[in-house]
């Protein structure tokens, strides 16, 4: 049943609008930002794993917000479109964060639906140096802080922690 609740919040959050004035690629990556973690959200309420998620998902968010409070004004962080606080990308961090966890927690059966999350999460880092919101660098730092955090347990209500990709190979 939790695969079903996190394919639903995904398809569900991806049918929503966001700004008329972004193109359909843009608001497919913000459909992501919210969606992957929303299916992760569903999947891990049903798998009695939500207050670690929860845990997790807040220290993700909170790490990323601090680095692009740290880095503004810097190099690194100014935006292609000339805006600072772009590192690193918020979307990226929150699509990966989402993917990670359904891969290595809910889809640990089938590496095909966790290959296509990764895949949305991928796009959804793309869609951001499309839009010219992120260079490639702010991207792949936003997924490496997502994918961290997504794929960790602190084993908050569980035997302890742990750390899954949900990829076999």
């Amino acid at each position: 049943m939790s695969r079903a609740w996190a394919w639903a919040a995904i398809c569900g959050c991806a049918l929503t609008a966001p700004p008329a004035a972004a193109d359909p690629f843009e608001k497919f990556g913000t459909a992501m930002k919210y969606g992957l973690p929303l299916g992760a959200a569903a999947c891990a309420a049903d798998q009695g794993r939500l207050e670690d998620f929860a845990v997790r998902g807040v220290l993700q968010a909170a790490l990323v917000w601090g680095m692009k409070e740290l880095f503004d004004g810097r190099p690194v962080a100014r935006r292609p479109s000339g805006g600072g606080k772009g590192f690193p990308s918020g979307h990226t961090a929150a699509a990966f964060f989402g993917a990670a966890d359904l891969a290595g927690k809910c889809f640990d059966d089938q590496p095909e639906a966790g290959a296509m999350a990764y895949g949305a999460a991928g796009l959804t880092g793309w869609s951001r140096v499309h839009a010219g919101e992120h260079t490639p660098q702010q991207v792949w730092t936003g997924a490496l802080v997502g994918f961290t955090f997504g794929a960790a347990s602190f084993g908050i209500g569980s035997k302890g922690a742990s750390f899954s990709l949900g990829m076999r190979f």
